[in-house]
């Protein structure tokens, strides 16, 4: 069921085109870190589409599964690889308190796609949950590219659209202008479905705010706990300024 086929955000140093880039606008990917539907669905999406390439090894299995609420058993068995389940002791799962890394060798991805596979621990936090929303929004087909695909947010991409079969695949339409040097440019105004996907393209916007957002939680995991922390730190300072303005009545009843 799992896919092994992600390239997730593997990218190389290219030069901005006149077809994309520097100059689009982000869309926002309103993401939301109490939605635990939302994380759970995302955490589903990043091991069955990018961890077969991309590690995020400052988390753990199990920390993930106990701050998006999901038990043990579920972890194991639905976002955990094991190569053979038959070695381990019948109705033993696997341990979760790994770190959440892939197997594949460094050297091997650096070989294989011209370039080291970056792991995605603090990509949300470095590039920005909108800048990943628009980025996984952006694929569209390029035959000149090895990979057969481009991206407008980041021209000449080293990856493939590992979620084609989730969004479908979909061609530029351009318009022409001249540039401040009267020189002739394209620009991508708006794309055309060539092939459908599994999904419609309200479905296939959820599942990238989804995995988006994942990804910020990812980048910053204390921060579900400081948001529940922060609320009853909230609580104690209002009670705390009565008690205090209180206090301070009592203290300058008598000063006239």
């Amino acid at each position: 069921m799992k896919k092994l086929t992600a390239f997730l955000l593997t990218m190389v140093p290219v030069a901005v085109l006149a077809a994309g880039g520097g100059n689009l606008p982000l869309y926002e990917a309103d993401v939301d870190l109490n939605n635990k539907a939302s994380l759970q669905h995302g955490a589903q999406l990043y091991v069955n589409y990018c961890m077969g390439c991309h590690s995020i090894s400052s988390m753990r299995y199990n920390r993930m599964g106990e701050d998006l609420g999901l038990t043990e058993e579920q972890v194991a068995q639905n976002l955990m690889f094991v190569s053979d389940f038959s070695k381990l002791p019948s109705g033993e799962l696997p341990k979760t308190g790994s770190l959440m890394k892939n197997a594949m060798p460094g050297g091997a991805a650096e070989n294989w796609f011209g370039t080291k596979v970056p792991d995605l621990s603090v990509i949300a936090r470095s590039r920005g949950p909108d800048w990943l929303y628009t980025y996984l929004k952006t694929f569209y087909v390029d035959e000149s590219r090895p990979m057969g695909v481009n991206n407008e947010r980041f021209p000449l991409v080293g990856m493939p659209h590992v979620m084609w079969e989730l969004e479908g695949l979909k061609k530029p339409v351009y318009e022409t202008h001249e540039d401040e040097d009267g020189e002739e440019v394209k620009t991508i105004v708006d794309y055309e479905m060539v092939k459908e996907g599994s999904m419609s393209p309200a479905e296939y916007d959820n599942a990238v705010r989804d995995l988006v957002n994942f990804l910020v939680y990812v980048g910053e995991p204390a921060k579900l706990e400081r948001y529940k922390v922060g609320v009853w730190v909230i609580l104690f300072l209002v009670v705390l300024f009565f008690l205090a303005y209180a206090l301070k009545k009592e203290y300058w009843k008598d000063v006239h």
